[in-house]
């Protein structure tokens, strides 16, 4: 797709796109997929390793640090959510001052020391409690205070190295693509489809491999690999860099600033006087987009000015600082409503791995699948989809639609949160199903014995998962990528992960709530999350997860509906 249009020697676009020499980039030597393989090769590494660490982390808590499974369950919740949240320091620091090539290699760098330690906190001595197992004083151990805040000191800084990382990686990569290119818009609207196959590829390798080896030989080994791997992914992608494309910071000013000096001289000028909202316009010189205007027409006002070209320093906000201030406005009522898709999306490693170890993981010749390599099915539905909706329904639907890519981005991340609704309805239903089998065989207050039920009664909730990430989570990346100004497309990426960060948190907060709610842990009592799974009520919880995600849905289609597109690609 690279080189698609375009002279042999002519810059792709003027200056504002350079080479990793800071010369203008040529369209058929750099960028498209020849750029885009190495990067999407490094971001697999990347997913192995960070789904080698939480795939299972809910299993280390409560098997070798001795948490509670309400406790682990909102540990990794809080975790996860700290991840999703520290890309906008991310971002913003790649955005402002040290581009994303540069932040994607120190970021990576943290990440492999994190890993590192991680390692080293589980192979040392003091983190095996097999002494304190044998100990009658205790129904449950830890190991000492210093060993546990070794290992999450490590844990939060794989953390930090994610910050960097994940808001970077695939926004440079969606930056190979020309989005005022035809035929590069299309290959960039692929591009977000087959970087989802990619980073699911590696998640369902780490899914099974890591697991099994956590689970079965040593935690060390288990954290060494992702150690091992990140690294390798570091290397290949410094390998393609003679052939990417860094986009050049522009205005001189940082995209920060100019939308905070937007919304600080809007409310600035709140108060002040004018004949009328279009003479605010005619002020600016009447070149306000018409469309895009009559949306918070309060942000209009911050072109009112009279002291920034006095000779004093101050910059004036300009039309297009306004419009990019709107345009990441215009962000937030999506993003919100998808915060209940985001809680459900918690659910697959915590709870949905606890319910299988109580199940029947067997598969022949003495062998039982790790309850936390299940969480590979959700990446296999994701594998097998997305060709499926790449190379069949997009090109349908491109016929009927005429759009580049199929149908809207909108209408995408509506149909996942659809299906994410279905997956909690199956969820409970299976559930229940398992509590019944519990008493049917009289092992409600046998925790430890394994049901007479398959573990693969956990697969259509799996699946669905799946198969809604292809909507959803695709969608909304390819969504906050093409809607926020150029030179905030790292935040804009950032602000994507956000979701699944607030929603992390909220799980946690639902989770704390309802064991204060429903009694758990007082005076024998059995709450929702009880430890004891068998006399715990999940099923209630994905219930209330189901009506919750319906109410989101029903606000998300009603903003949907009024969002306003930019006009920056080809549509």
């Amino acid at each position: 797709m690279a080189g698609i249009s375009g002279g042999s020697q002519s810059p792709l676009l003027e200056d504002t796109v350079v080479d990793h020499k800071g010369r203008p980039a040529k369209r058929p030597t750099s960028g498209g997929w020849r750029s885009a393989y190495f990067i999407i090769g490094a971001e697999v590494a990347e997913r192995f390793a960070f789904f080698g660490v939480h795939a299972n982390l809910i299993n280390y808590l409560t098997d070798r640090l001795g948490q509670s499974v309400s406790a682990a369950a909102e540990s990794v919740n809080t975790w996860f959510g700290t991840v999703s949240l520290l890309p906008l320091i991310g971002a913003f620091v790649a955005d402002s001052y040290l581009g994303r090539y540069a932040t994607i290699i120190i970021a990576s760098l943290l990440y492999i020391l994190g890993l590192g330690l991680l390692t080293t906190s589980v192979l040392l001595p003091a983190a095996r409690p097999s002494d304190c197992r044998k100990s009658n004083k205790s129904i449950s151990c830890s190991p000492p205070r210093l060993q546990i805040i070794f290992f999450f000191f490590s844990l939060y800084l794989v953390a930090v190295g994610v910050g960097g990382h994940k808001p970077c990686m695939q926004t440079f990569g969606a930056d190979q693509f020309d989005g005022r290119n035809q035929g590069e818009c299309i290959a960039k609207s692929s591009f977000f489809n087959w970087w989802c196959f990619g980073v699911f590829t590696g998640s369902i390798v780490a899914q099974s491999v890591t697991s099994y080896i956590q689970d079965n030989l040593n935690w060390g080994l288990g954290f060494g690999i992702p150690f091992i791997v990140m690294i390798l992914g570091l290397l290949l992608f410094l390998l393609g860099t003679r052939t990417y494309r860094c986009n050049v910071q522009g205005h001189g000013r940082s995209p920060f600033m100019r939308i905070g000096r937007v919304f600080i001289s809007a409310a600035k000028n709140s108060l002040v006087t004018t004949p009328s909202l279009m003479s605010t316009e005619d002020i600016a010189g009447g070149s306000l987009h018409q469309h895009d205007s009559q949306q918070f027409k309060f942000l209009n006002k911050a072109l009112i000015e009279q002291d920034c070209t006095n000779g004093n320093g101050r910059q004036c906000s300009t039309i297009d600082d306004v419009e990019e201030a709107k345009a990441v406005l215009r962000l937030f009522p999506i993003g919100a409503t998808c915060l209940a898709y985001a809680i459900v999306h918690a659910q697959s490693s915590t709870f949905f791995t606890k319910q299988g170890v109580t199940m029947d993981r067997s598969i022949g010749l003495g062998f039982d699948i790790p309850a936390a390599s299940l969480q590979s099915f959700i990446s296999i539905a994701v594998i097998l989809s997305i060709p499926i909706y790449d190379l069949i329904l997009v090109p349908i639907a491109r016929t009927l639609t005429r759009k580049p890519s199929g149908i809207t981005m909108l209408q995408r991340i509506g149909t996942g949160m659809f299906l994410s609704i279905i997956s909690m309805v199956v969820a409970a239903l299976i559930e229940k199903k398992r509590l019944e089998t519990a008493q049917e065989h009289g092992l409600v207050d046998m925790p430890n014995v394994t049901l007479p039920m398959k573990v693969w009664w956990l697969l259509p909730q799996y699946i669905l998962f799946g198969v809604s990430n292809v909507f959803t989570m695709v969608g909304l990346d390819e969504f906050f990528y093409d809607q926020v100004p150029t030179d905030l497309r790292s935040v804009g990426m950032a602000l994507c992960h956000c979701i699944f960060g607030v929603g992390s948190f909220l799980s946690s907060f639902l989770i704390s709530a309802i064991e204060k709610a429903t009694g758990g842990g007082d005076g024998g009592q059995h709450g929702w999350f009880d430890d004891n799974l068998n006399r715990a009520h999940l099923d209630y919880y994905y219930w209330l997860l189901a009506g919750l995600s319906a109410v989101g849905l029903s606000l998300y289609l009603y903003f949907a509906q009024s969002y306003v597109y930019n006009g920056r690609s080809i549509s």
